[in-house]
């Protein structure tokens, strides 16, 4: 990552600690992410997807230990299923820890997690200290963003902070498995 790019990602980071909304690419569409942990910031994001929190959401990570706090209980086995780089970029649904509220999994006992392996995506969970929330960056029933312009055409600047850089390589948003079943709940690339 180049020097302006590390600049960014710093102050995405310390943004996202202020309890803000930012957007930014991830493996195949444009992101909007906020810290799992502060419900104002959820409940803005929400509200400008127009989602309800009932849905739930995705957290992404840049190490599978960043996410050790909001998982139950798992095997060795299913943690090393987590934290391996597959040919595609999956989402895992996992059992979720006592710690999730139910903002963040709509009140189910399992929370969706992916380790990203999207260079940006990664830097922004590793300054900010831990997993951040990662939806597609779209009012509910448009089409994810794919541009930084495009996340700009759909919300309001004073909402939203964008973090350029280039989305990854993924025709399609990552695939969505249960980690226990290995059921493909949603197809990926």
């Amino acid at each position: 990552m180049n020097w302006k790019q590390n600049l960014r990602v710093q102050i995405a980071a310390r943004l996202l600690a202020r309890g803000e909304v930012i957007a930014y690419p991830t493996e195949a569409v444009w992101g909007l992410g906020c810290d799992p942990m502060a419900r104002d910031a959820v409940a803005a994001l929400l509200a400008l997807k127009q989602r309800p929190e009932a849905k739930g959401l995705i957290l992404i990570a840049a190490r599978p230990e960043q996410l050790l706090p909001f998982i139950g209980d798992l095997s060795s086995d299913e943690l090393a299923r987590l934290a391996s780089a597959g040919p595609v970029p999956t989402t895992w649904v996992v059992p979720a820890s006592d710690l999730v509220p139910s903002w963040l999994n709509g009140g189910r006992s399992t929370l969706a997690v992916r380790v990203t392996r999207h260079p940006l995506a990664a830097a922004l969970c590793a300054a900010f200290g831990g997993p951040i929330v990662s939806t597609s960056a779209n009012p509910q029933g448009k089409p994810p963003a794919k541009t930084a312009l495009k996340v700009r055409c759909y919300f309001p600047a004073d909402s939203v902070h964008v973090v350029a850089g280039p989305l990854g390589k993924a025709a399609k948003p990552s695939e969505i498995r249960d980690l226990r079943s290995g059921e493909i709940l949603r197809p990926g690339t």
